[in-house]
């Protein structure tokens, strides 16, 4: 059964004998007179990870009959804008499913970006992840070893340096949550051509637990002028045999018009030096 605190938004549902119900919900921030059907491709089509959903999750909406969204959280500073939402859906079967919607102002200059999950907990990870402001405690100097004066307007050289640090050390906190599948999603949603291959992810079907840390975060001017975004990620997982293998994602938008993209690579040298490519390259 639905959660019984769950409004859903106003939409008229066929029951399986022909009567016709009409649902409402006053506080629904979108139109209430949209289709849960339009409803379900606005939201999916906005977001930069639908492709990330778990089919399953996909294949069940897919039965949705009402819909009801909600604020869930809201953080605005000089620098960030960044807002969850919770959109609850009614199905066939009676049962009621969520998608948590994170919304932020991380896009070519400050336009909104939409990131969809489906478990809050996810959303909370993505949140955290978001820059806000400088990285702490790092430095950067150029290749004499003068410090790069913040006025210098010199992203394409703060950039270099921010890449050829060191990761600092952190704990490896594997957590066992459906590993395997996270690593195949990763895999899955990767667009380089040489991303790891049929031999590594048949080795991380053995994923019991996993690790992701944040590696670098920065936004910066590209070749051409334009702003671009670029996320760094340790994808680290911990195998039945008791060994450990890693994935380095890259998320950024140094694309020709700005959409997002997603790369994967066995180790972080290589990944660093994708992410210097595509900075310089266009």
């Amino acid at each position: 059964m639905s959660d019984p605190g769950t409004t859903f938004s106003k939409h008229q549902v066929t029951c399986g004998d022909g009567l016709e119900t009409l649902l409402n919900d006053p506080q629904d921030p979108h139109d209430p007179y949209e289709t849960t059907e339009t409803h379900l491709e606005r939201l999916l089509g906005r977001a930069l990870n639908s492709f990330d959903l778990p089919d399953s999750t996909v294949e069940r909406l897919g039965t949705a009959l009402a819909h009801s969204s909600a604020l869930h959280s809201s953080h605005h500073s000089a620098s960030l804008h960044r807002t969850t939402y919770r959109h609850t859906y009614l199905l066939a079967d009676g049962s009621a499913l969520s998608l948590w919607e994170l919304t932020h102002n991380t896009g070519r200059d400050g336009s909104d970006q939409h990131e969809l999950y489906a478990e809050e907990s996810e959303a909370r990870l993505a949140a955290s992840r978001l820059p806000a402001g400088p990285l702490p405690g790092w430095t950067a100097e150029r290749s004499d070893g003068t410090a790069l004066d913040s006025d210098d307007d010199d992203d394409m050289a703060l950039l270099s340096a921010l890449l050829a640090r060191p990761i600092p050390a952190q704990p490896r906190m594997y957590v066992p949550d459906n590993s395997a599948d996270h690593a195949r999603r990763v895999l899955r949603r990767a667009e380089n051509v040489d991303r790891p291959g049929e031999r590594t992810a048949r080795r991380l079907r053995l994923a019991f637990a996993h690790h992701i840390t944040q590696a670098f975060g920065r936004q910066c001017a590209v070749e051409g002028g334009r702003d671009a975004g670029f996320t760094l990620y340790e994808h680290q997982f911990l195998l039945l045999d008791g060994s450990e293998v890693s994935l380095w994602e890259i998320e950024h938008t140094a694309t020709p018009d700005g959409r997002h993209m997603c790369e994967v690579y066995e180790d972080e040298r290589s990944a660093r030096e994708a992410m210097e490519t595509r900075a310089r390259v266009r």
